[in-house]
């Protein structure tokens, strides 16, 4: 019978407890209902949210609904009332429901947004072999990536897509050539993903990392440059590297928080912009007189639209990116592997994205 991945709830304090991975099997496949489509689902990812729900540190969690939000698969079925020129073709699912196409956020104020996967609110999850979706929530996959490198894009796609491009860009994202990009801890997903978007559009992207093998591999993908963030004075050192006709910075990406901007505001130019997604250094920053005086602004940004996950989609299809993947492990009743992939995360070992094959893409066929 297929089988589905939650966690089990044990009693804890939040950032105290691990819930542990618990193994289900589920009924056959279901059959999709009108407007509905069903997923044989080839690969899925981990994002640090799945880490942050095993601790309790993640709002609406669900005991009883499959983990992880970043999947791929095939369309093997579809219900009345839909499209059936999805029928046989590889799909990535929509990470971020509930939030169509408000620059400004979810709409409703967030009523009905969540990320999918071991989430309260809905009930599906990517850590599963079946899945019955809306439609509406896949996409087809760009051709040229591979299950697992497809169930590495969605989340930190969007992620990376909404910080570099609707945030420090304005939503545009040609004309940025030459322009100077900061992208904070290197290493990580959205890091690395953001630093792919930026290096095809062109810009002189710079990283910061805790490991100078990973600053290297960074070069080894189109950066730079890059520092290591522990030793005093590292905005110094990313000032000379700069191009001679451009000494400053025009946005920065960063997923840390801690004093970056107090650091970043001495490189960036006048106006220029911080986009947070992300605070895993400290959950507060410093807000320094001097980015008042140089009218920085500081951005706030989490997930995407599913307009913004289209158009990422189909940027990453016109520059022919592939997501790095960091390792992979097969099936989801490897406990044994899947708790490695937590592990690597847990301890930040991973350079990339840590991703689970469930089932061979190509062997998929129609339900009977």
């Amino acid at each position: 019978m297929p089988v589905s991945l939650t966690v089990k709830k044990v009693e804890g304090k939040p950032g105290q407890v691990y819930y542990p991975l618990q193994i289900n099997t589920t009924p056959n496949p279901p059959t999709p209902g009108p407007g509905q489509v069903l997923i044989k689902l080839s690969a899925a990812a981990l994002n640090h949210r799945d880490l942050f729900i095993r601790q309790q540190l993640y709002p609406g969690i669900s005991f009883e609904h499959p983990l992880l939000a970043d999947g791929y698969g095939v369309v093997v079925d579809v219900g009345p009332n839909t499209s059936s020129d999805k029928l046989g073709k590889p799909v990535v699912l929509n990470p971020c429901w509930g939030w169509e196409s408000d620059p400004a956020g979810p709409e409703d104020n967030g009523a009905r947004y969540a990320v999918i996967g071991g989430a309260a609110q809905y009930d599906i999850g990517t850590a599963q072999e079946y899945a019955v979706v809306p439609e509406a929530e896949v996409f087809v996959a760009p051709e040229h990536l591979s299950a697992v490198e497809g169930a590495a894009l969605p989340l930190v796609g969007v992620t990376g897509w909404r910080a570099l491009v609707t945030k420090c860009f304005n939503g545009d994202a040609k004309g940025q050539q030459g322009k100077n990009v900061l992208i904070t801890g290197i290493g990580g997903g959205v890091a690395l993903q953001t630093l792919q978007f930026a290096v095809a559009m062109g810009c002189n992207v710079y990283v910061t990392s805790g490991d100078q093998e990973k600053i290297e591999k960074a070069k080894a993908m189109g950066a730079k440059g890059g520092v290591i963030y522990k030793e005093q004075g590292w905005e110094k050192t990313l000032q000379k590297m700069l191009p001679e006709e451009r000494k400053y910075l025009d946005a920065v990406v960063d997923g840390a928080g801690g004093d970056i901007v107090s650091k970043a505001s001495r490189l960036l130019k006048v106006g220029g912009v911080i986009a947070v997604y992300g605070m895993t250094i400290s959950p507060k920053m410093d807000w320094v007189m001097q980015a008042v005086l140089k009218n920085v602004e500081l951005k706030g940004t989490s997930m995407g639209s599913k307009k913004e996950v289209g158009e990422m989609l189909e940027f990453v299809r016109e520059h022919k990116i592939r997501p790095v993947v960091s390792k992979v492990v097969k099936g989801l009743d490897n406990i044994e592997g899947i708790e490695g992939l937590f592990e690597d995360m847990k301890h930040g070992k991973q350079f990339g994205k840590l991703v689970i094959e469930i089932a061979d893409a190509m062997s998929s066929s129609p339900k009977l």
